[in-house]
């Protein structure tokens, strides 16, 4: 079976021995960056690899860029040959932040390269905890390296120069995925500007999950969304965040609808505020 949105940790657990599955350990702090990978040699699911957001799932910052740009084309293809997958394996991702920080961008990652199997653990690594399941403190053993040679797919995301001619498109719809004083511009502590994009709507990522870090049934989100977009058609909706990571959060919970098609703006908010003449709105 074919996993493409999340997996739970029962089936997880199932797998753990399957050579067709990869797991890939994405914990991420953004205000103690080395926080993943020393959280990862203590402890993790058994046979997972670790991937670092800074460092493995985007690329260094530049003048004009995000705080996450995507990672380039050849060293995140480099990156995928080293987990040894092949167009038959099952990859599963998991962080402790129900999917945010940084399990999203694995999964986003690979389908917009062209690898579909990959599902983001449902609940993440505290559920895995919760529920006693088993650990291991030992590096796994590398796994074959076998070349990717995915390319990165143009429908899945938007270029800052494509987004000035996009945003004011009454059939386009934005949706920013972080906390609702943070989009509003009441507070901003990681950006120098506060405020959001003109004409976005906010979908804190949070109000995918239930109290549990899991997400919502699919006709929950089915019906959130369909109240915060009205008849806005999926293919139509791009979706933001701080620096693109967390705003695949809300494409992933629009797959878990079955409302797919909808694109990433990877450089997010801390792109967009780079130039100082890209207009920006505060409140609701």
């Amino acid at each position: 079976m074919k996993y493409a949105t999340i997996v739970s940790t029962e089936t997880l657990a199932d797998h753990l021995q399957d050579p067709d599955w990869c797991v890939i350990d994405s914990r991420f702090d953004l205000a103690h960056p080395g926080w993943g990978g020393a959280e990862y040699q203590k402890a993790h699911i058994p046979g997972a690899i670790f991937a670092d957001l800074d460092r493995d799932l985007a690329s260094p910052i530049t003048p004009a860029s995000g705080r996450h740009p995507l990672p380039l084309p050849d060293r995140w293809q480099s990156t995928v040959s080293q987990w040894g997958i092949t167009p038959a394996t099952q990859v599963v991702a998991y962080d402790s932040a129900g999917g945010s920080l940084a399990a999203v961008r694995v999964w986003w990652l690979l389908r917009a390269y062209g690898h579909s199997r990959v599902a983001v653990l449902d609940g993440g690594y505290p559920k895995w905890l919760s529920e006693h399941r088993p650990l291991e403190t030992v590096l796994p053993p590398a796994r074959p390296i076998i070349p990717f040679s995915g390319q990165l797919n143009p429908r899945f995301w938007v270029s800052v120069e494509d987004l000035i001619h996009l945003y004011r498109d009454s059939k386009v719809r934005l949706i920013d995925a972080r906390a609702g004083e943070r989009f509003r511009g009441e507070i901003e502590a990681i950006d120098p500007v506060a405020g959001h994009i003109p004409g976005a709507l906010n979908r804190p990522y949070t109000q995918n999950l239930n109290p549990d870090q899991t997400f919502k049934s699919p006709a929950q989100l089915r019906e959130d969304f369909g109240k915060l977009l009205g008849d806005i058609r999926p293919q139509n909706i791009i979706a933001y965040c701080g620096s693109g990571v967390t705003a695949g959060h809300n494409l992933l919970a629009l797959e878990i609808a079955g409302l797919s098609g909808g694109k990433l703006y990877p450089g997010s908010w801390s792109e967009w505020i780079r130039d100082p003449e890209r207009p920006i709105e505060t409140g609701a």
